[in-house]
C-alpha cells in the first residue's frame, strides 16, 4: 500500500485541519510556497509530502520536497545557506548537525514561534529530545519529527525455548548469542544466527560501537558525554572502556552472519523480517517493522530492552575500568549502569534565517503540525514512515500499537523499553559539534573496519582515533569546539 493512502486510511477525521499551530489560519499562507530538503522517501520524505498535501489544503500554502541521497543533504543546506542562495526554506536532517549550522548563524530561533503555539505542547516531548535535541544553547531551533536511538531486541520465542533471560550486560548480550547461534529459527531447515549488526564500512556501523560503548565509559548523566574531556576536548577514547566496547563488537562477530563485514542496515533488517536472527542492536524500527506484510515470520515475536549495561565503568582519572559503586556510576541500577544511546540523535527540522520572513512562518506552522501528537502518533506507529516515538503520550496508551497491529503484550515491553531510555538521565548524546562527521563516520568508522579486518590491533586502532579527532579539533579550533560542546551538552562541571 502507498503510505500515503496507509497514513490517510489511519487518520481520524478532522485531524488535518484541528492540528494546524495555533499561528495557521484556513487561507493564510495562500500563494505562499515552502521548500523543504531531506532524504529519499517513502522514509521521512513520505510522510513530508502526504501530510503536505493536508496542510495546503488546510491553509494554502505549498510545500514542495525535495529529496537528496542522505550523504548531500547537510553540505547542500550549509552551501546554500552559508552563499545567500537560499533556495532551501527549511531541511529534515538529523538533529545532531543543528550545532554546526547554528554556529554559523544559519538557523532560525525558534523560540518566539513556540511561545506563541499552544498546540505542539513541548511539555509532553521526551525530555532529552526537547532539551538535547531541539534546543542549542537552551534555545528553541529545531522540531523534532522522529526519535531516535539504539536499542537491543530479542526473538522472544528463541529465547524462552532456551531457557534464557533478555540481557542486561554486553556480557550476557555474548553470552546468549553463543548459546542460540545456529538454531533454526524461521522453520526452514537452515541455522540461524546468535546476533545481527551492521557492520559495513563507510556505512552505519560507528553507530553500534557507540551504543556499546556509552554505558562503560558515560556515568555521570548526559553533559558528561563519552566521547571528550569536555573541559579541554582531549579524546576520552584511548583508556580501557573503549577497548572493552571493540572487543565485544568484535565478539558478537563470531555468532553473525558469515558476510557481517558487508552488511549495512537494509541487509540486517532483510534477516531479522525473515527470522534468521536471535539479537539485534538496532532503532526504533523494528518494533513497527515486524508487523510489515514480509515479515510475517516473526509478527509480535521481536522484543526490545532499552539499554545493556555493564558492571564495570572508566575510571577516567586512570583510564581503568572499576567496578561500578554508587561513586562510579550513580545512576547505575542493581549494579548496572546503563546509558542508552542517541543515536542519530532523530530527523528534525530547521528553517532557514535567512528565508522570507512568509515562509518562515509557514515552515514553522507546517513542522509543528508534523510535531503535533495528532500526527506524529499515527506516523510513529507506521514502520514506512522511519519515524520512531519521542513524544511521552506516544509511550503511555498501548491503543496506539495495538491498533498498528502489535498484541497488548509486545506493546507493552515496546514502550516500556522505549520510555526507560529516554527517561533515563544517564541517556548518552550522539556527537552535536562540527566535525561530527569526520570525528566519527571517518575516523572512528574507519580505524573500527581496520580493527575489525585484522589489520591493526585494538590498541593501534583506539591509538588513531584519538590522534585523529585530536587533528579534527585543532583544525576547527579547541577553544571554538569547547564552546561547541557546550552548546551541544550544557557546561562542562
Amino acid at each position: 500500500m502507498k503510505l500515503g493512502k496507509l497514513l490517510t486510511s489511519m487518520l481520524v477525521g478532522g485531524t488535518a485541519i484541528a492540528g494546524l499551530a495555533a499561528t495557521a489560519q484556513a487561507g493564510e499562507f495562500d500563494g505562499v510556497t515552502v521548500n523543504i530538503l531531506t532524504r529519499p522517501g517513502p522514509v521521512i520524505a513520505g510522510p513530508l509530502k502526504d501530510r503536505g498535501v493536508d496542510f495546503e489544503k488546510a491553509t494554502g500554502a505549498k510545500i514542495v520536497v525535495t529529496e537528496v541521497p542522505f550523504a548531500e543533504i547537510f553540505p547542500k543546506v550549509q552551501n546554500d545557506w552559508t552563499t545567500g542562495t537560499n533556495s532551501i526554506d527549511a531541511a529534515v536532517f538529523a538533529a545532531g548537525w543543528g550545532v554546526e549550522l547554528d554556529s554559523a548563524g544559519l538557523l532560525e530561533d525558534l523560540d518566539p514561534y513556540v511561545a506563541k503555539d499552544t498546540k505542539i505542547d513541548t511539555a509532553d516531548i521526551a525530555p532529552y529530545f526537547r532539551d538535547f535535541g531541539m534546543k542549542i544553547g537552551g534555545k528553541f531551533k529545531l522540531i523534532q519529527l522522529d526519535g531516535d536511538f539504539q536499542m537491543v531486541y530479542y526473538r522472544k520465542d528463541v529465547l524462552e525455548k532456551a531457557g534464557l533471560q533478555p540481557p542486561k550486560t554486553w556480557e550476557d548480550y555474548i553470552a546468549i548469542a553463543k548459546a542460540i547461534n545456529g538454531q533454526d529459527m524461521n522453520g526452514d531447515g537452515k541455522p540461524d544466527y546468535g546476533s545481527c549488526i551492521f557492520k559495513k564500512r563507510n556505512a552505519q556501523s560507528y553507530f553500534a560501537i557507540q551504543t556499546i560503548a556509552a554505558p562503560i565509559v558515560q556515568t555521570q548523566g548526559t553533559a558528561q558525554g563519552f566521547h571528550f574531556d569536555n573541559a579541554t576536548m582531549k579524546p576520552m577514547i584511548n583508556n580501557e572502556g573503549w577497548k572493552k566496547a571493540f572487543e565485544l563488537y568484535k565478539e558478537t562477530t563470531k555468532y553473525g552472519p558469515p558476510e557481517e563485514l558487508n552488511m549495512d542496515i537494509g541487509d540486517t533488517r532483510g534477516l531479522f523480517k525473515a527470522g534468521r536472527c536471535g539479537l539485534l542492536i538496532e532503532w526504533g524500527d523494528p518494533g513497527t517493522l515486524q508487523l510489515d506484510p514480509d515479515a510475517a515470520k516473526v509478527k509480535n515475536l521481536i522484543f526490545a530492552v532499552g539499554a545493556v549495561g555493564s558492571k564495570e565503568v572508566l575510571d577516567r582519572k586512570t583510564g581503568k575500568l572499576v567496578p561500578v559503586s554508587k561513586e562510579s556510576a550513580p545512576f547505575a541500577v542493581d549494579g548496572v549502569n546503563y546509558a542508552p544511546f542517541s543515536a542519530f540523535g532523530g530527523w528534525a527540522g530547521a528553517i532557514n534565517a535567512k528565508a522570507d520572513q512568509k515562509k518562515k512562518d509557514a515552515a514553522y506552522a507546517f513542522l509543528s503540525y508534523m510535531n503535533q501528537s495528532a500526527q506524529s502518533s499515527v506516523d510513529v506507529t507506521v514502520g514506512a514512515t522511519g519515524y520512531n516515538p519521542y513524544r511521552l503520550s506516544q509511550l503511555k496508551d498501548t491503543a496506539f500499537w495495538t491498533k498498528a497491529g502489535m498484541t497488548e503484550d509486545l506493546a507493552k515491553n515496546y514502550m516500556g523499553a522505549i520510555n526507560g531510555a529516554i527517561n533515563n538521565p544517564n541517556m548518552a548524546s550522539d556527537m552535536k559539534i562540527p566535525g561530527a562527521q569526520q570525528y566519527t563516520s571517518v575516523v572512528l568508522d574507519t580505524e573500527l573496519a581496520r580493527y575489525m579486518a585484522g589489520e591493526i590491533t585494538v590498541d593501534e586502532a583506539l591509538k588513531n582515533i584519538d590522534a585523529g579527532w585530536e587533528k579534527i579539533t585543532e583544525d576547527f579550533g579547541r577553544d571554538k569546539q569547547i564552546a561547541s560542546q557546550a552548546l551541544a551538552l550544557g557546561p562542562s562541571k
